[in-house]
């Protein structure tokens, strides 16, 4: 029995493994082996996220929606003396600060009482 088997190691040179013949034929046609699946994959991909990116963005536009004018006029009203759960509108805020012009004109400003020995920051 001879100290080495007489059948030779398959190298990667050899023409008959899948992978040796890819090799070579890749060095013929680089973009046709290898660029355009990878452009395929890239497209394909693009086409298969688009519709879970929407679904995504759909649910999102679910949870925060804009309010029609009759929502909105129901937000942020005063129930039961104590003003409602949530945030308010800083518009309907204005306004309702808006009504009140009449009270805002007629106004003294007065200064706040000082301690004892501390200088009121009046020129005598």
């Amino acid at each position: 029995m001879p100290t080495f088997s007489s059948k030779p190691f398959p190298t990667s040179s050899s023409t008959n493994h899948l992978g040796a013949r890819y090799r070579r034929l890749l060095k013929a046609h680089p973009f046709a082996l290898f660029g355009l699946p990878m452009v395929l994959l890239m497209l394909g991909g693009s086409f298969v996220l688009t519709p879970a990116t929407a679904v995504r963005y759909e649910k999102y536009d679910r949870k925060t929606h804009a309010l029609d004018s009759k929502q909105a006029l129901g937000l942020g009203r005063l129930r039961e003396g104590a003003r409602a759960r949530g945030k308010g509108d800083i518009r309907e805020e204005y306004w309702r600060l808006a009504g009140q012009e009449g009270r805002l004109d007629d106004w003294e400003p007065k200064r706040v009482q000082r301690l004892p020995g501390e200088p009121d920051g009046t020129f005598e």
